[in-house]
């Protein structure tokens, strides 16, 4: 049962990369409407990948249970090794794409907010913003 559920997980984990590098490529193009309509897609990914991966820590712990004095790795086989493994290396690479997809959302989103505050001059008010008195969507120079 763990080697399917570390398939399963894989898979999911696999299309989840997939999904935020067509999101990469979609910021790019400003083709927002087709990153938004995945959206829900990556979510399905990654509850399915969450409930997998909490399987293989029920199913890790329950060996480890059953056999007290072994160790983990005398009790996995070289297909359950490897896919762990696997498991490592793809993890590591949704890091490094999430960590790309942020600096473009990031960058996206201080251009919209710079745009907008130049459109409506803002201010602090405690912990809120709030538009300023002189601010106007119209200006009119002669």
């Amino acid at each position: 049962m763990l080697s399917h559920h570390l398939q399963g997980a894989l898979s999911d984990l696999k299309d989840i990369i997939e999904i935020t590098n067509s999101d990469i490529e979609d910021i790019k193009e400003a083709h927002h409407d087709a990153q938004f309509a995945r959206l829900s897609l990556k979510e399905e990914k990654i509850k399915s990948f969450e409930s997998k991966k909490a399987m293989i820590d029920y199913e890790i712990s329950s060996m480890m249970i059953e056999n007290p004095g072994t160790q983990l790795p005398e009790l996995l086989d070289a297909q359950q090794h490897e896919a762990l493994a696997e498991l490592r290396v793809e993890l590591s690479n949704l890091k490094k794409v999430n960590k790309k997809y942020a600096k473009f959302v990031l960058s996206i989103s201080n251009l919209y907010n710079k745009f907008l505050e130049r459109l409506v001059p803002t201010e602090m008010n405690g912990y809120q913003k709030r538009a300023t008195s002189k601010a106007t969507l119209l200006q009119v120079r002669v």
